[in-house]
């Protein structure tokens, strides 16, 4: 049978007090029955896409810019780890949406009491707000870049893109999966064509996949790299992916759920590949360019901008990092609209108008990019920015540790609950954010 209801909870989860997550579009998207491998990929794909371009958002380009310029390719080791984790904690939401019927926000609300949902809900609006800080002033930036519109209107002008989304979302939900997918590759082309203009050391490139001590001892690297896992594992993203999943029309059976899972984890792993070439790419393109040339401390990126024309040798270069800029804000304000939605129906069971929600969100993004604008200009956005994502990394752990929780626990997952293997793993990768987080802290105020 179709999913006309709720997918029927596993053993010993609490019945649903509400109704489906996202129900605008939930089971909206057919699956092709007895179809071959190829054609199910294609049909389950796209939550996983929709996941992946907020782990390669404008607030990846200034810590990664950041790192690559001063450390070279040193901070290579961090992106790949966090990318790892990111598959695997993206596959854990994908398979909690789909083995409960539940979205994480929707799964912390059943289990825990009101005061910690409360808690947990605000934790989620700031890692929301902090994320859409990164998207509004990057695309002003982008703006202001290409067309020389004042960056104070740019940011102005990003609220309007709430039309965008909700346009999409009432033709179909493949149609906001298909402009994801085409502003992903047109980021990928470009810098496809950005690092062959930068012509990197390729055994040096590999050797900085290889981690080092060295990141955890010095405090300075160690922010951008707390930063870089901030802007790379999203906790916003596993309320997110944990909702959409559940867009696919598979049946209540146990084989029909099993299939679900496997071929949304493929998806996701797929997707979140071409966020790890992307983010690499930023990096071995800023740590080609401008490590050991003098110009080791460029961390904004519209200096980034100004000097890669010139040191490339190429006209092309400069056009199209704004060109990709624009591209990555347009597309991390697709997710944080559905991501907004998702959280604060799931943890609260409020449900408002989409484009109200979305001014709100935008609204708490776009007072504090003003104020940093107008006091400080242009020099005071690449700051803000990687202090957005630290400020995404320390809500990780209380995103982290409830996925893992659920996910582990046969008594609500049943024959979907975490093997021991990937137990381990989760746990491993949740413990080793929260140290980091608190290590991160210690250095900065002890």
């Amino acid at each position: 049978m179709t999913r006309e209801t709720p997918t029927t909870p596993a053993r010993g989860w609490r019945l649903p007090s509400t109704g489906v997550s996202l129900p605008e579009v939930h089971g909206s998207i057919a699956i092709p029955r007895g179809a071959g491998f190829w054609r199910k990929l294609f049909a389950f794909a796209g939550p996983g896409y929709l996941v992946a371009v907020g782990y390669m958002d404008p607030g990846n380009w200034a810590t990664d810019l950041a790192g690559g310029a001063r450390y070279g390719y040193t901070l290579l080791s961090v992106i790949m780890m966090s990318n790892l984790m990111a598959i695997l904690l993206q596959a854990l939401a994908a398979r909690l949406g789909i083995a409960s019927g539940r979205d994480l926000a929707q799964a912390c609300r059943d289990s825990y009491s009101r005061p910690a949902v409360i808690g947990l809900w605000i934790l989620c609006e700031i890692a929301i707000a902090a994320c859409d800080l990164a998207e509004v002033l990057g695309s002003a930036i982008a703006l202001n870049l290409l067309f020389g519109l004042p960056l104070i209107w740019g940011v102005t002008l990003t609220a309007c893109d709430v039309l965008i989304v909700l346009f999409l979302q009432n033709q179909g939900f493949r149609y906001v999966e298909a402009l994801v997918v085409c502003l992903i590759l047109a980021i990928a082309g470009s810098f496809s064509v950005e690092l062959w203009l930068s012509r990197p050391e390729l055994a040096a490139v590999a050797a900085g996949f290889i981690p080092r001590s060295e990141i955890l001892r010095n405090q300075e690297m160690l922010y951008i790299a707390i930063g870089i896992l901030g802007a790379t594992v999203m906790p916003h993203n596993l309320y997110l992916h944990s909702s959409i999943v559940q867009t696919r029309m598979y049946t209540d059976s146990h084989e029909s759920r099993r299939e679900a899972i496997h071929f949304a984890s493929i998806d996701s792993a797929l997707a979140l590949m071409f966020a790890l070439f992307i983010n690499a790419a930023i990096l071995v393109m800023a740590a080609a360019t401008f490590h050991g040339t003098g110009h080791q401390e460029v961390a904004d990126i519209g200096d980034a901008y100004q000097l890669l024309s010139p040191l490339l040798g190429s006209t092309m270069a400069s056009a199209l990092f704004a060109i990709a800029l624009l591209c990555s804000g347009q597309n991390a304000t697709l997710t944080g609209t559905l991501a907004g939605q998702i959280v604060m129906e799931g943890f609260i069971n409020l449900r408002i108008r989409p484009w109200l929600r979305r001014l709100i969100t935008r609204g708490v993004a776009i007072v504090p990019a003003i104020i940093v604008v107008a006091l400080y200009g242009e020099r005071g956005t690449s700051p803000l920015i990687i202090l957005s994502q630290v400020v995404l990394s320390l809500q990780l752990p209380f995103a982290v540790f409830p996925l893992v929780m659920f996910t582990s626990d046969p008594a609500k997952m049943g024959s979907f609950a975490n093997p021991p293997w990937v137990k381990v793993l989760a746990w491993a990768v949740a413990v080793i954010i929260a140290v980091l987080n608190v290590w991160l802290l210690y250095l900065t105020f002890v």
